[in-house]
């Protein structure tokens, strides 16, 4: 049964099989435990697609004057200071409400509303294809950094973005800030790179990649939202991003799990992350590896340009334009 939130319940989304905006409520409400879970409280970015997955899309931070008054909202920041009311998802309610206005999945701010940007609770590493790599790639990339967190003490949870990639998250003890997170996850992409260069590299610049996984720390610098766990990508498909356990990693690939495989998939395996929040981990072990790193005399890694040149940050020129100046 299709929720009283949803209007035009069959107006076709994705067009590969016709699955319909009721389908895409569907799926919510299917996931909604699991969901709430992982989004539960937190602030999320709205993508919205008003004629479906194939046509045109716009982020929308700010919750619209005409929202309803139940709705819970909190303020959140652009790296250049801005504010706006954004969307908490505080309930299935709230999702369903942003379903019903186009937005297929969510992408999610790395904190509880209730306790403020503070302190961000969660680390995410961002395992990310260059072209010519496929998902063969991803998996040996994401077995390096099961093996790294393992010598360091850190359970990592890992999900398929929905599209090509693989996110590891790791659910944190609220002591740092997002700043401190993002060391963390530069520490991390180096001593990858530094155990496989062949395999995996931490250059922001794209001209330095080659054909090897980037892990992209950046996804953690403030105000930065990621792709949600159980959110739907605008794909054909309705690919959904999946929480997997790591001895799944080698068996699956990520265009099999969709809004209409996700319903036996649960049946069949649960929520894979279902202890992610009883044991919140400590970021020190990585902080200890960036101030290592520091002292070796390693700069800051580059930040994308939306943000304010940082302390120490190398220069933002990718290295052809600077030789040429």
């Amino acid at each position: 049964m299709v929720s009283g939130l949803i209007t035009h319940a069959d107006k076709v989304l994705f067009a590969e099989r016709g699955e319909t905006k009721g389908d895409l409520a569907g799926h919510y409400e299917r996931v909604a435990e699991p969901l709430m879970r992982t989004m539960g409280g937190r602030p999320v970015l709205l993508q919205r697609f008003p004629e479906g997955a194939g046509g045109p899309s716009f982020f929308q931070k700010r919750v619209p004057k005409s929202a309803p008054d139940w709705l819970q909202t909190t303020t959140v920041s652009t790296p250049n200071g801005t504010t706006s009311q954004a969307l908490v998802a505080a309930d299935l309610d709230h999702v369903l409400w942003a379903v019903n206005l186009g937005c297929l999945g969510f992408h999610v701010w790395p904190y509880l509303a209730a306790e403020g940007d503070e302190h961000a609770n969660e680390l995410r590493i961002d395992l990310d294809p260059t072209p010519g790599i496929d998902f063969t790639h991803i998996r040996r990339g994401a077995r390096e950094l099961q093996a790294l967190f393992a010598e360091l003490g850190i359970t990592g949870y890992p999900k398929t973005t929905g599209n090509r990639g693989l996110h590891v998250y790791v659910r944190l003890q609220p002591r740092w800030d997002s700043y401190q997170v993002r060391s963390a996850a530069v520490a991390a992409a180096r001593e990858l790179e530094r155990r496989r260069p062949d395999l995996l590299t931490a250059a922001w610049w794209k001209e330095q990649r080659g054909q090897r996984v980037f892990v992209d720390y950046n996804q953690n610098a403030p105000h930065k939202t990621v792709f949600g766990a159980w959110s739907v990508r605008a794909r054909p498909g309705a690919q959904v991003s999946t929480p997997i356990a790591w001895d799944e990693l080698d068996d699956i690939h990520p265009d099999q799990f969709t809004i209409a495989s996700m319903a036996d998939r649960l049946e069949q395996v649960g929520d894979p992350w279902l202890g992610m929040n009883d044991e919140p981990q400590s970021l020190e072990p990585l902080l200890e590896m960036n101030a290592r790193d520091r002292a070796g005399g390693l700069l800051d890694a580059p930040w994308p340009p939306v943000y304010p040149k940082q302390p120490d940050e190398p220069p933002r020129v990718a290295p052809s334009r600077a030789k040429k100046s």
